[in-house]
């Protein structure tokens, strides 16, 4: 029973809520911090994506493994990614986003120690495996905490800031690890995300918190998840090597697909975001999104052979070459953001798709032999920048057209869309090397790769203007 003195006092303040925290962001001091664990984060995991692989064969050296085992130190992180993105964004949902982020980057921190420790192949496999889970943990809820941190009017803006880290990660990971190389060896690659990350596992304190719905997690479902996924990545891995093993690994992903959709159909709230993907302005950009990261990985895949096989450049020239790429994500992205929160997103994502079709067809098309550093370096930032304003209008409309509650699940199916474009546009340009030479190879790779950004384009003019730019009815505010 509530006492007489609790009823009469209208006037005290209610106790802390996270709802309205949620519908308007966090006042700007706290604001900071939470965006500071954010990105952290996410320089953290991105970071670990690339840095590794420059080390692999010091790695094979120092381990006494074969170049062919060594992959399995990048393999086993992506595979461990994809894998957990989807019951990462669930469970974020389940008990709070925020105890997944931070759950996810102590898995990480204390995963990168078992890495840096780790006294042979086996070992250091499994630590990356769990290094994997934790970033697959810290990427789907730090986009859905994005949306609880920014007011809507800003939230273009903060997925322009998370698009430009993930950017500038990427580009400075393999020279961030060759030049740790230079001074310390393979084990610290991993040694120094301990001070990092406990820097940014404190700053964790500052994310908002966001009350759960305690849905219970289906187990049979997260199974034929991990089934779906792992079957997927390595059964692409494979095809070329091993065509019949291959096959039958993409026959079993197909199995589990379609036995995760029978499963999940029925529910409110699927794993597998079924739910969202009935609203056709999230379906495009979905759509969009799996077509433009395709083309960006087969153009990534592609232009370091085009450059060294056709262009006769060095491995160094090669990657200063391939910088103006991400430099121009960098620049252009927040404009992007700025923009996404005043104009239709519809109309930005096709202007960005067709720039970063018309830079990476212009690669392929014009003859560069004479003068290379100033044509690739021009279209190449041509590309970037198409790249940069077709991603973080993608992203906002993608967030945004999901209620509030399933902000992790849309987290989840951006980063699943990701990363399935980036395994589809690996294996066509595996496809073109069994089929060409190195070098025309490369340049109808980076001609596919135009063709699919202009795809992109082309899906995202399906969504209308005056949804694009995420105002349908059944958004949560």
């Amino acid at each position: 029973m509530s006492s007489p003195v609790a009823a009469a006092s209208p006037a005290l303040p209610p106790a802390p809520s996270a709802a309205p925290a949620a519908a308007d962001g966090l006042p700007t001091p706290r604001r900071w911090v939470a965006m500071a664990a954010l990105l952290g984060g996410i320089v953290l995991v991105v970071l670990d994506m690339t840095i590794a692989n420059v080390a692999l064969p010091a790695i094979a050296q120092a381990l006494q493994a074969t170049p062919a085992q060594a992959v399995w130190v990048a393999t086993a992180y992506q595979l461990a990614v994809v894998m957990c993105l989807l019951p990462a964004a669930a469970l974020g949902e389940r008990v709070g986003y925020h105890r997944v982020f931070a759950g996810g980057l102590a898995l990480f921190i204390a995963a990168s120690a078992l890495c840096a420790a780790a006294p042979s192949l086996p070992w250091l496999v499994a630590g990356r495996c769990l290094q994997g889970l934790g970033s697959g943990a810290v990427m789907p809820v730090g986009l859905a905490l994005l949306r609880f941190t920014y007011p809507r009017r800003l939230l273009g803006q903060a997925i322009a800031w998370n698009a430009l880290t993930v950017a500038a990660a990427s580009a400075a990971g393999p020279a961030a690890g060759a030049a740790l190389l230079t001074v310390a060896s393979w084990p610290w690659l991993f040694a120094i995300n301990l001070p990092l990350g406990a820097l940014v596992l404190a700053a964790c304190a500052g994310l908002p918190r966001v009350p759960g719905t305690h849905r219970p997690l289906d187990v049979g479902s997260i199974a034929l998840n991990a089934g779906l996924f792992a079957s997927f990545v390595l059964g692409c891995d494979w095809l070329m090597d091993r065509p019949a093993q291959g096959a039958a690994l993409l026959a079993l992903a197909l199995l589990c697909g379609v036995g995760l959709v029978r499963r999940e159909l029925p529910r409110a709230a699927p794993l597998i975001p079924l739910d969202l993907l009935r609203s056709h302005p999230f379906r495009i950009s979905i759509l969009a999104s799996v077509c433009c990261f395709t083309g960006q990985m087969g153009a990534t895949v592609a232009m370091p052979f085009y450059l060294q096989q056709g262009l006769g450049q060095s491995t160094l020239a090669t990657g200063l070459l391939m910088t103006p790429w991400p430099l121009a994500v960098m620049l252009a992205a927040p404009l992007a953001g700025r923009l996404s929160d005043r104009l239709p997103t519809a109309w930005l994502c096709a202007g960005g798709g067709a720039v970063l079709a018309l830079g990476l067809a212009l690669c392929a098309a014009v003859p560069l032999q004479d003068h290379p550093w100033l044509g690739v370096g021009l279209f190449t930032a041509l590309a970037g920048a198409g790249f940069g304003f077709f991603q973080t209008p993608n992203n906002r409309n993608m967030l945004l057209n999901a209620p509030q509650e399933r902000s992790g699940a849309a987290g989840g199916a951006q980063g699943t869309a990701r990363l399935t474009g980036q395994t589809l546009g690996s294996l066509m340009m595996g496809l073109l090397f069994h089929a060409l030479p190195a070098g025309p190879a490369a340049r109808w790779g980076l001609a596919a790769s135009a063709v699919l950004a202009l795809a992109a384009a082309g899906i995202s003019l399906l969504r209308s203007p005056g949804r694009g730019a995420a105002t349908a009815p059944s958004i949560g505010a």
